[in-house]
């Protein structure tokens, strides 16, 4: 069906009617092959004035042609105008094709859009079954999720779904941090408090400590389950079980706010049991055996702090043959693992479960451990790893900066974020800027309901629709069904804002592809952003011209036509809300 991508189609034409001039004259011959891996692009122009799509076919092969790029645009153009598909075509600049799309064949792919079951209209199989491993959030469980994890949730939950739409075989995929100092500090913290609330003075909490109020929590729950059974105990015994008990009742918690953002992960992967199960040795061993592990002293850094140096011999990792700065110890001075030999085993384990693509999101703060992760992964196997960073969440309330501080025991909480505005409208703010951008979260200005705030601005041209269908069952006694859109004379939409309506929802399934290949999810939230511009156009133009007005009570046919193009609006935003993972509402109160 042409309208699951009308982009892809008037390739097809655009390399026919190249291959035709070509046939007609005495130039160099062309195979049709060398146009299927060429730069030939079919895309929107940036600006409308230059038509409805734009070829670049004409500069990318006159130098091979042997034709002035202009001249060759010219000549193609004129093959482009016999098709009936199309109303005008003109030549732009140094050889640009730009033309504009018949207001027939546009009205002839909406009711091909209309004709599509359910909400089918832009999925593809793009992915053809491809398996994808996104692993996401994976916070330490040293205390619950804080505002800034939402994102990285967030974004790399979208494009789970939006990977799935398309044709991918998606795994989503939680890595635990469960093993290392960190998990020490945190029972300790624990047991601290523990011997507080038991009533022993335990004197200041310990400046590496966890501060937290989730720290007595956890206290408070051993005692209910223990008593003060470890209170005179040494360190070695009551450490493994307060570790344990530490990082399960924050996944718990962890688990608990990811669903209520809607968040679902298919694995939960321990660092402890990779250690436990010897999967770290082995993987050592088995770099070891391609000659890339290697026993050095690495020299001491120039102009700036590297964590992991020590001016000792290390057994290291060669990551400067993947392109590495510096190759990487796999050994702490006190014989455990490092995080990044831990990460190599984890990396491997996937690669060993059958996963084609790997993408990892993590936060800002991970940007310097991209390269040396990418070697790992490249001395591995033959597959990529994509890691995306999730630049930081600034979140204002009342007019003023909200810092956040685990450690410190002063955050946001993902939790009051989800309390203060709700799931739907922390997951879209989330998208409304590129993850490799800054973003505000202002409290106040995303619950408001103004155009200014993107959320509403979508949520309320879906509203509209509904409205609208509710007064066409009030004025002739039935719901608008698919059935009456289906056989809708749709001839009528000839107004310009009504077919630049439907123009847009043809790139819909463009707009699927585009964002599923650049990794990039926002790319959703923009695009319905634009669709519910166009919706609130449609509305102001019924209110100046009545001509236009979506229901006219007099003439259901007419209604018919216009709710059609409703119809199709309502599909496309309610699509790409499944996407982006919010329940479209049908009224705002």
């Amino acid at each position: 069906m042409e309208t699951q991508d009308v982009f892809c189609a008037f390739e097809a034409l655009v390399k026919k009617s190249f291959l035709e001039v070509m046939k007609n004259c005495d130039k160099t011959v062309i195979e049709p092959t060398v146009l299927n891996d060429s730069a030939i692009k079919v895309e929107t122009p940036k600006d409308q004035k230059f038509g409805d799509m734009s070829s670049n076919v004409a500069m990318v092969f006159a130098k091979t042609a042997g034709i002035n790029p202009r001249k060759l645009a010219e000549d193609i153009a004129e093959v482009l105008q016999r098709d009936d598909r199309i109303a005008n075509v003109n030549v732009a600049g140094p050889g640009f094709i730009n033309w504009a799309l018949s207001p027939s064949y546009v009205q002839k792919c909406l009711a091909e859009v209309i004709s599509i079951p359910g909400e089918r209209f832009g999925l593809h199989d793009l992915g053809q079954g491809q398996k994808v491993n996104i692993e996401y959030v994976s916070a330490n469980p040293t205390g619950p999720l804080h505002a800034g994890h939402a994102r990285g949730a967030v974004v790399g939950d979208v494009l789970a779904n939006l990977l799935s739409a398309v044709g991918y075989y998606v795994t989503k995929e939680y890595y635990i941090n469960d093993a290392g100092n960190q998990i020490d500090v945190l029972a300790r913290s624990v047991y601290h408090r523990y011997c507080e609330r038991l009533g022993r003075s335990m004197g200041p909490l310990p400046d590496n400590c966890y501060p937290g109020e989730y720290v007595s929590d956890i206290a408070q729950k051993l005692i209910k389950l223990h008593g003060n059974k470890f209170l005179d105990q040494s360190e070695q015994e009551w450490l493994p079980l307060f570790k344990q008990f530490s990082v399960q009742d924050q996944m718990t918690i962890i688990k608990q706010d990811l669903a209520e953002l809607g968040v679902h992960h298919d694995v939960f992967v321990s660092e402890a049991s990779l250690i436990e199960k010897g999967l770290v040795g082995e993987t050592l061993e088995y770099l070891k055996s391609k000659g890339l592990v290697y026993q050095g002293v690495l020299n001491p850094p120039k102009g700036k702090m590297v964590d992991d140096w020590e001016p000792r011999e290390q057994t290291l990792f060669k990551s400067t043959a993947f392109g590495d700065e510096i190759d990487r110890p796999l050994l702490k001075s006190d014989g455990s693992w490092t995080y990044f030999a831990s990460d190599i085993a984890y990396h491997r384990d996937k690669l060993e479960r059958g996963h084609d693509i790997l993408i990892n999101f993590w936060g800002a703060d991970h940007g310097g451990y991209v390269k040396r992760m990418e070697a790992a992964v490249d001395a591995l196997s033959d597959k990529k790893l994509t890691v995306k960073i999730c630049q930081l969440v600034k979140f204002v309330r009342d007019g003023k900066d909200v810092k956040m501080s685990k450690r410190a025991g002063v955050f946001i909480t993902m939790r009051d974020v989800l309390d203060a505005v709700g799931r739907d409208v922390t997951r879209f703010i989330m998208l409304t800027r590129r993850d490799d951008m800054a973003l505000d979260f202002d409290f106040a200005q995303v619950v408001e309901k103004s155009r200014d705030n993107p959320v509403f601005y979508v949520q309320y041209a879906h509203a509209r629709i509904c409205s609208v269908f509710r007064q066409y069952r009030e004025s002739f006694g039935r719901d608008f069904s698919a059935d009456i859109a289906k056989s809708a004379d749709l001839s009528q939409l000839n107004s310009e804002e009504e077919l630049t309506q439907i123009k847009l929802l043809l790139q819909w399934p463009r707009a699927l592809n585009t964002a599923a290949l650049a990794l990039e999810p926002h790319k959703i939230v923009f695009f319905l952003q634009e669709v519910a511009a166009g919706l609130h156009a449609l509305w102001n133009a019924g209110k100046n011209d009545l001509t236009l007005r979506f229901v006219n009570t007099d003439n259901e046919a007419e209604t018919a036509s216009r709710l059609a193009l409703l119809y199709a609006t309502k599909m496309v935003i309610s699509s790409g809300f499944k996407i982006v993972g919010i329940d479209p509402v049908e009224e705002l109160r």
